[in-house]
């Protein structure tokens, strides 16, 4: 509780603070439900693209093994100095209740390939097909691993904040109200006793002032 004098005008000035203390606690509560859930669906999500990523790379291996089988090290080495690719990663953001989260988009720039199909086992093309899914698989994975760490940060911030208005905050402002409001109902409690005990004794004054004068 706070050490306040019990006056009207800090009376006034807590119950102010109390309904702001109030209405922030709602508000935190409600981000909290809204970041509680984007993060679940986020680690769900995630959860589903690291079978993706896993199941992309090993077929893409599988593949390239294939392929070495078929053709040999060496020809596959040189087939793949004649791969014609850039990616590019570009980073951008969203915003969850404040919190920024990245989005990670993969492009390629795909050139035909400089060797012949008919003379290369179809296992490169695919291949490279399966690690250019990977490659855009652990972006999206990175960009939902980074987001889940994020969100859960905030998360616990929330929640401590939220805990520190419902459990210290709004409780010691309570207790503050009743306080200063029993202190200023006692105090016109008193005044009224004693502007009544006031009032009887001029009144009995008046009576002994008149029973005087006609004495």
């Amino acid at each position: 509780m706070r050490n306040l004098a019990p006056t009207k005008s800090n009376l006034l000035s807590v119950q102010d603070e109390l309904k702001f203390a109030k209405l922030g606690y709602e508000l935190l509560d409600q981000k909290r439900n809204i970041l509680v859930l984007e993060l679940l669906n986020l680690v769900d999500q995630a959860s589903d693209f690291e079978e993706k990523v896993e199941h992309s790379l090993a077929s893409a291996y599988t593949a390239l093994q294939d392929a070495t089988l078929d053709m040999g090290r060496l020809r596959v080495q040189q087939l793949s100095r004649a791969v014609n690719m850039s990616c590019d990663i570009n980073l951008k953001d969203r915003r969850v209740m404040g919190v920024q989260l990245p989005v990670v988009q993969t492009q390629f720039d795909d050139q035909p390939p400089y060797y012949s199909p008919s003379e290369t086992s179809f296992r490169v093309d695919g291949a490279m097909q399966g690690f250019k899914e990977a490659l855009e698989l652990m972006g999206r994975l990175a960009e939902l691993k980074i987001s889940i760490m994020r969100l859960a940060t905030e998360v616990k911030k929330t929640i401590r904040k939220v805990n520190a208005l419902e459990k210290i905050a709004i409780p010691d402002l309570n207790e503050t109200v009743d306080f200063i409001r029993n202190r200023l109902e006692e105090n016109e409690r008193d005044m009224f006793i004693l502007m009544k005990m006031v009032k009887e004794r001029l009144e009995r004054k008046k009576e002994e002032t008149s029973h005087d004068g006609n004495s």
